[in-house]
């Protein structure tokens, strides 16, 4: 039926939304089109909002996306017959068959995407916490790193919030303690589909999830401020800082924070050599099936801090070093 004047476009939108009214967005909806100011400019306002709405409500739930054939994922992407694609889908053939993984998840690929490949699987495939974070209240760390005499702290960024101020060392305290004990609780679901759809909730809800991925940017800063004290010292360091502080960009923690990890998240993602800071991190190793090397030594590549056996192993495909998905080959 067609819809002739504002009033009655109004009544369908309230007819139509009331019923799913424990959404706060849409009761945001119906308290302005009662205002003054909505009776204006009413099919502007509408289209605006509902076009919010759908968008809030489709990208919910595609953080990590459901499981996909690979095979079938590498000749959808990559059609054609240019080279490029005929290397890509030979790349994606490689993994289907001779490494033996059927199954890939997406991740969105957004500036956290790194860490939310690595953490989807650490939760998912139940893997513990590293000793170093069991052990001690982790939500005490800021307040430790700040008497260090890194009282450049109060400068660290939340990823998009771009948020900097006094109530730093709050937001880290409560989103540390958010992300130690989603990880020990998921860790404590034997069974594996149950801790699977625990996973997906959680990484569909992007507030948690941004706060747990803040929570491991600062848990990196943290080794960085470790082990650049030790390689002051003279002491032994794995061989990844040797790289890490020769860049002009990172020679000490806070140019390593202003410089790169402020922008994870926001502007920019992490880049190789943080991958590894990541896997030391998080006592894993991380290999990486780089599918734009295929063909040559650098297709499957491991970000492991030196030689650590003991540590558990994550899986990441890449097609370009910045966007990472996560191949399957667990059950």
């Amino acid at each position: 039926a067609k819809i002739h004047s504002s009033r009655e476009m109004v009544s369908w939108i309230i007819d139509s939304t009331w019923k799913n009214l424990q959404n706060p967005f849409i009761v945001g909806i119906i308290a302005i089109m009662l205002s003054p100011w909505f009776s204006k400019r009413p099919y502007m306002l509408i289209r605006k909002l509902l076009k919010r709405l759908f968008r809030t409500r489709n990208e919910r739930n595609i953080a990590v996306g459901p499981l996909t054939d690979v095979l079938e994922y590498g000749k959808i992407e990559w059609k054609g017959e240019t080279k490029q694609a005929e290397k890509m889908r030979k790349a994606y053939e490689d993994i289907y068959l001779v490494h033996d993984i059927k199954n890939m998840r997406i991740i969105r690929g957004d500036n956290y995407c790194a860490l939310r490949a690595v953490l989807f699987q650490i939760l998912c495939q139940g893997i513990p916490l590293p000793s170093w974070l069991r052990e001690q209240d982790i939500s005490k760390l800021p307040e430790k790193i700040f008497t260090q005499g890194c009282n450049w702290l109060q400068q660290y960024n939340f990823g998009p919030e771009k948020y900097t101020g006094n109530n730093v060392f709050g937001k880290l305290r409560k989103y540390l303690e958010l992300f130690k004990e989603q990880w020990i609780n998921i860790y404590g679901i034997k069974d594996h589909a149950k801790r699977t759809d625990m996973c997906m909730n959680l990484f569909s809800e992007q507030e948690n999830e941004y706060k747990m991925f803040e929570a491991m940017k600062f848990l990196m800063l943290c080794n960085v401020v470790e082990l650049h004290e030790n390689m002051r010292n003279g002491e032994d360091v794995p061989s990844f800082c040797d790289f890490l502080f020769a860049r002009d960009s990172s020679p000490d923690p806070l140019s390593f924070m202003m410089n790169h990890l402020n922008n994870v998240g926001d502007t920019g993602g992490l880049e190789q050599i943080e991958m590894l800071l990541l896997g030391f991190t998080f006592h894993l190793k991380i290999r990486t099936f780089r599918l734009y090397k295929y063909g040559t030594e650098e297709f499957e590549s491991c970000y492991q801090a030196d030689s650590h056996r003991e540590w558990y192993e994550v899986l990441l495909l890449t097609e370009d070093d910045r966007h990472y998905n996560v191949p399957i080959n667990w059950t």
